[in-house]
């Protein structure tokens, strides 16, 4: 088991990297979080909802993710409640009071999904949540220390250097934890260090001399290594890629600027994580209206909770100065207006109105949205969790010549062929293939004035999902993960780019993989910088009759 001092100090990371180091060494290796609370989250192939983490995990073990590897994902839905996900499937809402009482329902669920791992793999490697200090909590403790002892697993802690008092945070853990807890803890990392580990003297064997525990190694601080981030806590450390403007100085490209609003109940913000590796974009994260600028796209990103952050998006200005962009005093599309992209709840927002009857967010009366695209949402109490895959038949250039001619006093009519010739040429066009997955309560209906942008499934029941209204540059989707999709990511920036009228070009490189190399690069950081000997002794002492003894690629586990 892999715990933290807290929260970010990069638990996540360092599973990962040791999955795919002992993935590398021909063990069969799966990760393992009995609870997680996050937003950003993933479907596995049998339409399971568990941590987008756990998903990254999985992949660095070269496994397909399963339910089995976070049973319990809890996603706040407000202050104090969260949508409780069990096995994939949504269990009830609960609020900390009540979930802390149902956690006795599910010891059972937890305990069983781990047996099941570790029957079918060699190891396995479990990620704590926070802390494990956490003595109020420790009483039906699921996911640290309390689940180790009753498996019998030994664990590690690992600690941030780089936000300070990495010692005091260590000990303190260690020290706060009952005996039988503090029995399991075989050793520390030391996290996110800057500069050279002498640096460090005497103070890792002054900790083990204080606490009985030593170190097995100090980690460095890499800002360029990142992995699929668990939650909006992660956006902190985020960087708008300032070196975007540098790197491109010398280049004929310009940068294209993506701005993404912050909402309160923020989800899934990893769909822009394939934009990073584009080295002329910038994607920032704003919280404010006056943080908007002039952007060249603007991207209403998931949210757990649509109709509040919707009303907060209002309230503070977003609606309107958004409109300010895209139209003048007169109401006419500006030339030149910023595109817009709503990804699942986002696109429920730029539709006519939200419904939601069984009250799955609380409220019963609907709510009007944006008015951008031509599609309704009714809420639903079954929760659509399903990977899909499918094409579109892309025409950027409709997009480019629909907005030049939006403007004036044939702009609606215009608006309105350019949206028949894109239909009818979807239907005969170059298909570029797409694959994502859905996560939401809120059904779409298209109206009859809808542009679908996709078609996904079987060629012999294709469904239209997304809506794109091609003079105005607005497309909306349910299709999480998309630009992940090299061809669709090159397609679509450079359709925003031409609108903009800048010159941009796709850096042509893999998404997925970047997201391999990444995980190679924390393979490597603990393979350079812990010591795997008695790192592998702790990985030995955990394993249940599994023959760990014959060399794997070439190094040797005890």
């Amino acid at each position: 088991m892999v715990c933290g001092t807290a929260s970010d100090v990069g638990k996540t990371q360092v599973v990962a990297g040791l999955c795919r180091l002992l993935a590398g060494m021909g063990v069969r290796v799966a990760p393992f979080k009995a609870q997680n609370m996050a937003l950003n989250s993933f479907v596995t192939s049998d339409g399971g909802e568990i941590g987008r983490a756990q998903a990254a995990q999985a992949m660095a073990a070269r496994v397909e993710p399963e339910v089995a590897m976070n049973p319990i994902l809890l996603k706040p839905t407000g202050e104090r409640t969260s949508q409780v996900i069990v096995c994939g499937v949504p269990w009830r809402d609960l609020d900390a009071v009540a979930y802390h009482e149902a956690k006795k329902e599910l010891i059972d669920v937890v305990e069983e999904c781990l047996d099941d791992l570790r029957r079918r793999f060699d190891v396995v490697i479990l990620e704590g949540a926070g802390s494990p200090a956490e003595i109020n909590l420790l009483d039906g403790d699921l996911v640290n220390l309390g689940l180790a002892v009753r498996a019998s697993i030994p664990a590690v802690i690992v600690g941030d250097i780089d936000r300070g008092g990495v010692f005091a945070a260590l000990f303190g853990t260690v020290m706060l934890l009952p005996a039988d807890l503090r029995e399991c803890v075989r050793g520390f990392v030391i996290n996110k260090f800057r500069g050279d580990p002498a640096l460090l003297g005497d103070a890792l064997s002054d900790l083990e001399r204080r606490c009985g525990v030593g170190t097995f190694g100090v980690l460095p601080f890499v800002p360029d290594v990142a992995l699929d981030a668990e939650d909006s806590l992660a956006l902190a450390q985020r960087r708008s890629r300032p070196d975007a403007v540098t790197d491109v100085l010398s280049s004929p490209h310009d940068v294209l600027d993506v701005a993404v609003i912050r909402f309160p109940h923020l989800s899934n913000f990893t769909d822009l994580d394939a934009f990073d590796i584009e080295p002329a974009v910038s994607v920032r994260f704003v919280g404010s209206p006056a943080e908007l600028g002039s952007p060249d796209l603007v991207v209403l990103p998931g949210t757990k909770a649509t109709m509040e952050d919707l009303a907060w998006f209002r309230r503070t200005g977003f609606a309107s100065e958004l409109s300010r962009l895209r139209f003048d005093d007169d109401g006419a599309p500006r030339v030149r207006s910023p595109a817009v992209l709503g990804l699942c709840g986002g696109y429920q927002m730029l539709g006519s109105s939200i419904e939601d009857p069984f009250g799955v967010e609380g409220a019963s009366e609907a709510t009007a949205g944006l008015g951008f695209l031509d599609v309704h949402t009714v809420f639903e109490i079954d929760k659509c969790t399903r990977q899909r895959t499918g094409s579109t038949s892309w025409h950027p250039e409709e997009s480019v010549q629909a907005a030049s001619h939006a403007v004036g006093t044939e702009g609606v009519r215009a608006k309105r062929a350019a949206n028949e010739r894109w239909r009818a040429r979807a239907d005969s066009g170059a298909a570029v293939s797409v694959a994502g997955y859905e996560i939401h309560h809120g059904r779409v209906h298209l109206g009859e004035g809808a542009t679908p942008w996709l078609a996904l499934g079987e060629s012999a029941g294709l469904e239209r999902e997304g809506v794109v209204d091609h003079a105005l540059g607005v497309f909306g989707t349910c299709l999480h993960g998309l630009f992940e999709g090299d061809d669709v990511r090159a397609e679509f920036l450079g359709m925003v780019a031409r609108r903009r009228g800048k010159r941009w070009n796709a850096s042509g490189v893999s998404f997925a993989r970047a997201r391999d190399d990444q995980l190679d690069r924390l393979a490597d950081l603990c393979r350079e910088h812990l010591d795997l000997p008695r790192l592998w002794t702790v990985v030995g002492e955990g394993a249940r009759s599994t023959d760990l003894d014959r060399r794997r690629g070439g190094e040797r586990l005890p």
